[in-house]
């Protein structure tokens, strides 16, 4: 649960700075590939639905609210899983509770990480996607099974 407060607070504090920064659309070169600035999301990931008239905020605070309590109530204090798919779901749950204080707040979640290369822009996101990216990444490869293990296992039969 640590591991979801601290990602929550994290992506929260650096929401606000960006906020507080930047005004609306406005972005600072970092780097060659990397640009800071602020931007609005009121849809999901890559802009899904953003268009929408403004009922996607409900769908994705309620999706949101759905996943945190199944994760955060349901899966994180089941001492039969793992450390690695307890901090998968830590991970997920702190994104999305960043997204979703977003989205209750200010209406649209705030995106300020802009990658891009030879006039190529990757979809702006956040801290909280990050999180949830790693989280669902770290998820999959849990549920890869350990070959070598079960050679192992296969050989010594």
């Amino acid at each position: 649960m640590a591991v979801a407060i601290f990602i929550f607070v994290i992506d929260i504090a650096t929401k606000e700075a960006v906020f507080r920064t930047f005004a609306l659309r406005e972005s600072m070169a970092l780097t060659s590939f990397l640009n800071l600035g602020h931007w609005l999301n009121p849809g999901a990931a890559f802009s899904f639905l953003s268009d929408a008239g403004g009922w996607q905020r409900y769908l994705f605070s309620a999706l949101a609210v759905a996943v945190i309590v199944w994760l955060g109530a349901g899966m994180l204090f089941n001492d039969a899983l793992t450390k690695t798919l307890r901090t998968a779901f830590a991970l997920i749950v702190g994104g999305a509770a960043g997204n979703l204080y977003d989205r209750i707040a200010r209406g649209a979640v705030i995106d300020w990480i802009d990658l891009h290369w030879a006039g190529w822009h990757w979809p702006v996101f956040n801290l909280a996607d990050c999180a949830i990216v790693a989280g669902a990444i770290t998820l999959a490869s849990a549920q890869v099974p350990n070959t070598s293990k079960n050679e192992k296992s296969a050989m010594q039969n």
